[in-house]
């Protein structure tokens, strides 16, 4: 408990500096030379500011290029250098979901990293798409910004040059930075092929290993989550061999979704507003941690029944040098961003240790969420409110000095409600049909569970997976695929849109009249609605899985 404790105030403490930095840096007028110089290689002009519209173009085109590229060297990297382990391509149906996964910054995954993927697939392919999208996450939040600051403008500032300073001034340095320190915490970081060795028991066995420091500490940062191992952060040489490396890699996936809030405040002129939602999403926070980490203090009805003592922790799943409450801030710190790294498996947490982390995904990407993409998906829910906030009391309703209307109303609706309709949707074909049963490892509600959290994590963009559930077959690699295609791209151009219609309006005073949005009153308000979305929208589903499998008392399917 001592640990969380630690980890919540260190979280509010590097909050406002951290988030003053990003703040000067999107808005600093002068050209660096490092950056200048990338503009040149690219070809783009950062001078030149872009419609929403323009913006959005290179974003799509940006990023569907991305994808391509790397659908193009999974399926060729055996024919590709930097191989020690001489692995074959990938599956076409799991190129398309990975691919479509590290594009949208969800990294998930549907294979094992140091036995599919070649050294250089790793660290040419994931790793540049973990900068990539995570900047790209950053440079939407940062237009939507410009919208609430500008009157009349139609222009949200440049795609290139944000995404390329989020890439040169945050991600970069604070990934070389946390690269080094995570070595000093045993994470490896080798081109030397996988090791022979005898067991204490004395059989052989292969030891993998591989240039895995330079992908973690970015795929922590950039909340991406995609594991060079696939047991992931649970693995020594990828989570550090002692608590203190893994206490580096759990605050990593926080600290600048949280940092960001910061930089809105100071971007609108009122750090207050920062402050309210950062308190609206820790709240939400805390109140997982609630429900998970006490529940993993004792042992589960099977773990009873073959006399292991009630009051022993439910260790199943977990790394003993981690331990249960560790493992279980992870688990909400992972669902509560959209990181998707694990240092523990959740399929193995008790019924309601497992609805929190489940939760957490289902009312998408606004519990702290994505780098960017989080905080633009708080502020549709904050537009919501303020539109139910503006009908209880009889006014006019506005947000920032900006009036919200029908078009802002519906595009903040058309965000959150579009990619939970698919999770549905495809949550429904996937109980019905062979191709949606036969992958899971359990039946009955268990079952069920590992079905809906694998469209959850990959519909909402985040990565992190149940456990008991093969997704490397076509049904989940295709139709996960798309989900998460949707879940990137529609709120994207959502929040692009959003920010050139309030960059188009003009700025209405305050009076009397006005709904405060950086009161304790409106980020209550702020709390029930997105409670209130995400209970009506996955209640049933919640119901059908580990609600019912906590009611029958743990009784194995």
């Amino acid at each position: 408990m001592v640990t969380i404790l630690v980890y919540i105030l260190l979280l509010i403490a590097v909050t406002p500096p951290l988030g003053s930095y990003m703040h000067r840096v999107y808005t600093r007028e002068e050209i660096g030379r490092a950056e200048g110089l990338v503009y040149r290689l690219i070809g783009a002009n950062p001078r030149l500011e872009q419609s929403w519209r323009r913006y959005a173009m290179s974003c799509l085109w940006f990023s569907l290029l991305s994808m391509l590229l790397l659908y193009a060297i999974f399926r060729l990297q055996n024919h590709l250098p930097i191989n020690p382990v001489g692995v074959g391509p990938v599956d076409q149906y799991v190129s398309f979901n990975t691919a479509s996964s590290f594009t949208t910054n969800t990294n998930w995954q549907a294979y094992g990293g140091e036995t599919t993927m070649t050294f250089l697939s790793q660290m040419l392919a994931l790793t540049f798409q973990n900068f990539a999208s995570a900047a790209v996450g950053m440079a939407v939040l940062v237009a939507l910004f410009r919208g609430f600051v500008r009157a009349k403008r139609d222009e949200v500032g440049n795609f290139w040059q944000d995404m390329v300073r989020g890439v040169l001034y945050i991600l970069l340095p604070l990934s070389a930075i946390v690269a080094i320190l995570l070595v000093t915490q045993g994470v490896v970081q080798t081109l030397g092929a996988n090791l022979s060795a005898n067991g204490v028991q004395g059989f052989a066995q292969t030891i993998a290993r591989g240039p895995v420091a330079g992908q973690i500490a970015i795929k922590q940062l950039g909340t991406n989550g995609g594991g060079f191992f696939n047991v992931n952060s649970a693995h020594p040489f990828e989570g550090g061999i002692g608590a203190f490396g893994n206490f580096i890699e759990m605050f990593l996936i926080l600290m600048i979704p949280a940092a960001l809030t910061y930089s809105f405040g100071k971007w609108v002129g009122n750090v207050r507003q920062g402050w309210m939602l950062f308190a609206v999403m820790l709240a939400l926070m805390i109140g997982g941690l609630a429900l998970t980490v006490p529940q993993e203090h004792s042992a589960s009805a099977a773990m009873a029944d073959s006399g292991v003592p009630a009051s022993a922790r439910n260790m199943e799943g977990k790394e003993q040098r981690i331990g249960t409450d560790e493992s279980a801030l992870w688990a909400v710190a992972t669902t509560d961003a959209s990181n998707g790294s694990v240092n523990s498996m959740h399929d193995s947490y008790r019924p309601l240790g497992g609805l929190a982390p489940m939760f957490n995904i289902a009312v998408g990407e606004v519990i702290w969420g994505g780098v960017g993409s989080g905080l633009y998906g708080m502020v549709f829910y904050a537009i919501i409110a303020v539109f139910i906030g503006g009908l209880m009391i009889g006014r006019t309703p506005e947000y920032l000095g900006k009036k919200i209307g029908a078009r802002e109303v519906k595009l903040s609706a058309i965000a959150v409600l579009i990619p939970f309709i698919v999770v549905l949707a495809l949550a429904g074909v996937a109980v019905v049909t062979p191709a949606g049963l036969d992958p899971r490892l359990n039946q009955g509600p268990h079952g069920f569970s590992e079905i809906f959290y694998a469209l959850l994590s990959q519909g909402n963009n985040n990565g992190s997976a149940f456990a008991g559930l093969t997704a490397s077959g076509s049904f989940y690699a295709i139709g996960g695929g798309l989900a998460m295609l949707v879940a990137r791209f529609v709120p994207l151009l959502a929040a692009l849109a959003l920010a050139g219609s309030l960059g188009r309006a003009g700025t209405v005073p305050e009076t009397t009249g006005t709904l405060h949005t950086d009161t304790t009153l409106f980020g209550v308000l702020l709390t029930f609605v997105i409670l209130i979305i995400g209970a009506l929208t996955f209640l049933p589903g919640l119901a059908v899985g580990p609600i019912v499998e906590h009611l029958s008392g743990g009784k194995l399917f």
